[in-house]
């Protein structure tokens, strides 16, 4: 398991993407729509000197996964990446961490701009913070991946 990204709500999502770009250096490596599937639209952004990546995370209305903004209260989540997310929900949720029901067609996800799909899952820390698991179809390997 590594810690993969940190993915923060947004309200206006051009906006965020050209704060964090312009002002801040950070650099677009992907963006996507799941909107289709109950998600949003993320961008994922990633720090050319550290390798830290950020995703911004805008929800439409209407969304269960857009509840009224407050700011300084939108961290959307925390990512990391496992080897099997079934395993590792199983095995945190018997340690304590909260449960977090998620909608079925965002718990396997197929991304028609890259081959395969993956499984993502979330449970909760001591203070409700999402935690969001997930993983592909093969194992983590020794490297920083330039993406998710």
């Amino acid at each position: 398991m590594f810690l993969s990204y940190i993915g923060i709500r947004v309200t206006n999502l051009e906006k965020s993407v050209k704060f964090y770009t312009e002002l801040l250096g950070l650099r677009e490596v992907t963006r996507g729509d799941s909107t289709t599937i109950g998600g949003g639209i993320y961008v994922l952004l990633r720090d050319p000197k550290s390798g830290q990546k950020l995703e911004l995370n805008w929800y439409p209305a209407g969304s269960p996964y857009a509840s009224p903004y407050i700011a300084g209260e939108g961290l959307d989540h925390i990512s990391f990446r496992v080897d099997n997310v079934a395993e590792a929900l199983q095995r945190l949720e018997a340690r304590g961490a909260g449960h977090v029901d998620l909608f079925g067609s965002l718990q396997q996800v197929v991304n028609p701009e890259k081959p395969g799909s993956f499984h993502m899952g979330y449970v909760r820390d001591p203070d409700g913070n999402w935690i969001e698991l997930y993983d592909y179809g093969s194992p983590i390997g020794p490297g920083t991946p330039d993406g998710y």
